[in-house]
């Protein structure tokens, strides 16, 4: 919620925008309708499934003058099964094997034998959401109905979003749970002094494990409001910008606020039981699956109540082993704001995942930023997966009502799927600012639909693109006399590469900057170029041994399905003809 602070929230145009209702009103809203319309809907009834469950699908309606439609079940780049399309409503049993991605898609072939795909949806077969972890978030809980509930859950159903972060759904900082236990408030006011209803934060957490994600509550690790004594925080438990504990540490904010922030020490024992018996307070009335733990990064120098300085990154893993000890059932996430503390803490203790919020960004560091995050993570927790929180069309969002720029988004969330990671930033809208119940901009429907192609790849593909490889520099080349291709970084004008490679396989990712007007995965002022459509583009690299097949597949191209190529092999190298390349593409050689 709170990183950078909020001076931007006192802008008028966010007042407005965190005032108003958070589902997009026809008028009010700069949202075009009709243009997302995905003609042909597939869907799924869970965004997770464990081995053993049947996956049911529904189709929004028949596809019109289409005969002999089939569906077709995809592994990576092996289909392993396929059925006639008979109905609206069917149902498939996955094979039985844990931690599986698949592509499912609608197709037929006409009598020359080129196929037309129709559509598509991945399914992930999971026994837990930790290995392959897709973030959302919620961040209002007005009087909501069961069909307003319905909507939001099955939009982030409908990109796999297996953990879902209630953001600002407390009473308090110190004391999460309004009410008691026995007593709980049906209705309660959060930090900003909107109303939450308890059935709201109910139905939504129902909802969630219908689907098969995991909610988790928000709260930071030290937060505590001005009445906090009220409520049995203790003055020694605070800490302090002097030695002589005069003045608190805090996190000032205004009106509309409840109150500014004042900072505990996290590491502080009394503290840590407190706050355990909070939680557990919470968990005797609401169904959570865990806490995601928040932080405010670095606070400079900062005493106890006695003078003796105090290092809070230090006291990151000790806090977040207590909140497993009392509660070792609760899955945990702890922010790492700019990687404060995730080095040699947050890494090392029971969390799911690792979470970064990401405010370095520029043109000269650019989409780096990502990957140097990424790879960083996965080495200090041994093999952990990343979700980042990155605010795209920051600036651009603090201005007011207006769009997303499509390509800053696709190209940002293009860099963050294909080293491994994922990007929190789908809830009830699309994330642009660190307060998230911030909706100022909205998709446009070409941004819409393309995201849902863009989570049915990281879904379908989790295998290759999640689990643990060999990162590795390729060399591609082209006789297009237009098109230049480089190792990663990316650079402006070019197509940026990385390979990662597998015991059976070699997984290389190919991403267009070729139109950048800059290289800022933020993309702040929301003027990002668009890359051009490169179509049947030859391409040229090295690669370990004689393949068996190559394929590519693009959340760009034909619904992400896997295309097989013909290709040549000599002299070590392969040559083939990519059908498209538009942000992204996926090469993958098997041996």
């Amino acid at each position: 919620m709170i990183k950078k602070i909020f001076l931007a929230y006192l802008s008028l145009s966010v007042l407005l925008s965190i005032s108003a209702c958070n589902r997009f009103d026809v008028e009010n809203d700069p949202i075009t309708y009709g243009d997302g319309y995905m003609e042909v809907q597939l869907n799924t009834d869970k965004a997770r499934y464990t081995p053993g469950e049947a996956v049911n699908f529904t189709l929004n309606k028949l596809i019109a003058g289409a005969s002999n439609v089939m569906v077709r079940y995809r592994h990576l780049g092996t289909t392993i099964e396929e059925a006639p399309l008979t109905s609206c409503n069917w149902t498939w049993q996955p094979p039985a094997t844990d931690y599986q991605g698949y592509l499912v898609d609608l197709y037929s072939k006409d009598a020359n034998g080129v196929e037309t795909v129709y559509g598509s949806i991945a399914v992930d077969v999971s026994t837990l959401p930790d290995r392959f972890p897709r973030n959302g978030f919620l961040s209002a809980y007005g009087n909501m109905t069961s069909q307003d509930i319905a909507d939001v859950m099955s939009n982030l159903n409908r990109h796999h979003i297996n953990y879902v972060q209630f953001q600002d759904w407390h009473y308090k900082h110190h004391k999460p749970l309004a009410g008691t236990p026995s007593a709980p408030m049906e209705v309660w006011t959060d930090i900003i002094n909107r109303d939450c209803y308890k059935k709201t934060v109910e139905g939504y957490i129902e909802k969630s494990h219908q689907y098969g994600m995991k909610s988790l509550f928000y709260n930071l690790a030290y937060g505590a409001l001005a009445d906090a004594a009220d409520d049995g925080v203790q003055e020694e438990w605070y800490l302090f910008k002097d030695t002589k504990h005069v003045l608190k540490d805090c996190h000032e904010l205004g009106s509309p606020f409840k109150s500014s922030i004042y900072i505990v020490n996290a590491g502080n024992e009394a503290w840590i039981d407190y706050l355990v018996q909070q939680n557990s307070d919470v968990y005797a009335v609401f169904d959570f699956d865990g806490y995601q733990i928040d932080q405010l990064g670095d606070r400079g120098e900062t005493y106890d109540y006695y003078g003796n300085r105090v290092y809070l990154d230090q006291t990151f893993k000790h806090f977040i082993e207590r909140m497993k000890e009392a509660n070792p059932d609760k899955s945990l996430v702890m922010n790492a704001v700019g990687q404060y503390g995730q080095e040699y803490q947050i890494s090392k203790a029971p969390v799911d995942f690792l979470y970064t919020e990401v405010w370095d960004h520029s043109d000269d560091r650019g989409y780096n930023i990502f990957s140097d995050i990424i790879t960083n993570n996965d080495k200090w927790s041994n093999g952990k997966k990343t979700v980042l929180a990155a605010y795209m069309n920051y600036e651009h969002g603090r201005k007011g009502r207006s769009y997303f720029n499509t390509p800053g988004i696709l190209m940002g969330t293009a860099a963050a799927f294909a080293w491994g990671g994922s990007i929190l930033q789908l809830g009830e809208h699309l994330l642009c600012n660190e307060y998230f119940p911030n909706n100022n901009l909205s998709m446009r429907g070409e941004l819409k639909i393309a995201l849902v192609h863009y989570y049915d790849f990281l879904t379908a593909y989790q295998n290759l693109l999640r689990e643990e490889g060999e990162w590795y520099g390729v060399d591609v080349t082209t006789p297009a006399g237009n098109v230049t291709f480089n190792q990663w970084g990316p650079v402006r004008g070019q197509v940026a590469t990385v390979g990662k490679r597998f015991a059976s396989c070699d997984v290389i990712q190919l991403l267009s900057y070729r139109n950048a007007t800059h290289l800022d995965w933020c993309d702040t002022n929301a003027d990002q170029g668009e890359p051009d459509l490169l179509e049947n583009l030859t391409v040229s690299f090295a690669v370990k041994q004689t393949p068996k097949s190559v394929w590519v597949a693009s959340p760009d191209v034909k619904d992400g399905v896997a295309i097989p190529l013909e290709y040549e092999y000599v002299g070590g190298k392969i040559t083939t003809t990519l059908p498209a390349l538009k942000y992204w593409d996926m090469i993958v050689v098997e041996y």
